[in-house]
Order: C-alpha cells, then sequence, then structure tokens
C-alpha cells in the first residue's frame, strides 16, 4: 500500500457508531461520515472515496437503496454494508441490486473490518488498473484500425 491514505466514507444514522468509527479508524484512513444517505451524497459530490462503507437500517434510505441510488454516478468506490440485523433478503438485495464487495454484521470487529478494508482497498487498485488497462487498449486498438484503414486506401 502506498503513503496515501485509503478516503472511506462511513454512513450510519447513529451518532455514536459514527463517532466510534472515525475515533478506531481516523489514524489509519482518512475517514469521511455521513448520518444520512442524503449527506454522504453530498459528501461524494465533493469528494471522490475509494471505499463506502454504509448501515443498512437508516430511516428515510436504506443502505442498500443508497447505494444502488449511487452506482451510477459513483460506480468505483467499493461497497461493505454493515447491519445489526440477519436479514437474508436485505443480503441478497446488496449483493445483487448494491453491488457490494462485503457484509458485515454489527457490532463490528475492528479486526475484521479493518482486514476488510484493506482487501475492498486491493479490489479498488485492482478494478482501476483494469480500467486504465482497457483504456490504453482502446486507444491502441484505434490506431491500429486508423492504420489499417489507411493501408487499405493505398
Amino acid at each position: 500500500m502506498s503513503d496515501k491514505k485509503i478516503d472511506i466514507l462511513y454512513v450510519d444514522d447513529e451518532e455514536n457508531n459514527l463517532v466510534s468509527f472515525k475515533a478506531t479508524f481516523r489514524l489509519k484512513y482518512n475517514v469521511l461520515i455521513a448520518s444520512s444517505a442524503d449527506a454522504a451524497i453530498k459528501i461524494l459530490e465533493e469528494k471522490p472515496v475509494e471505499i463506502i462503507i454504509t448501515d443498512q437500517r437508516m430511516p428515510n434510505m436504506t443502505g442498500i437503496e443508497f447505494l444502488e441510488k449511487i452506482i451510477e454516478k459513483y460506480p468505483d468506490p467499493v461497497r461493505i454494508l454493515l447491519t445489526g440485523y440477519a436479514d437474508m433478503n436485505a443480503v441478497i438485495d446488496a449483493v445483487n441490486k448494491g453491488k457490494i464487495y462485503h457484509y458485515l454484521s454489527k457490532p463490528w470487529s475492528e479486526q475484521e473490518l479493518n482486514e476488510t478494508i484493506k482487501k475492498a482497498f486491493e479490489v479498488y487498485q485492482s478494478n482501476k488498473e483494469i480500467k486504465e488497462m482497457n483504456s490504453k487498449l482502446a486507444v491502441s486498438n484505434d490506431q491500429l484500425e486508423f492504420l489499417l484503414r489507411q493501408k487499405l486506401l493505398s
């Protein structure tokens, strides 16, 4: 991992959870917190993040609904869902609709969450590298097609 701190957005409607998360991880990561999905969206509009961690059960918009809402505009961050409730339908929806990387139950273990964040960042970096290689490949492909057309025309 580089010297740059990973940017994490943590979304939870419970103030105690926000404070606890920030206090636990602020030295290792650049932690941004939001107490609602709407506040999280405002943060995303101003600052790109690599990882989004959200609680499932929040008023107005669930964690899954939040992730589903932002996925088109912000597809790159790796998504992690936290919940204190064992709801298999929520897990299925999170995977299918919110495209989550990992599901963790509350209360979270610092070690388990830290390991999940590290692995999620590896996935983020890998996805970024793949996008960059695909972009370079597309440029090379365009150049080859141009040269082929030139050769066919001459």
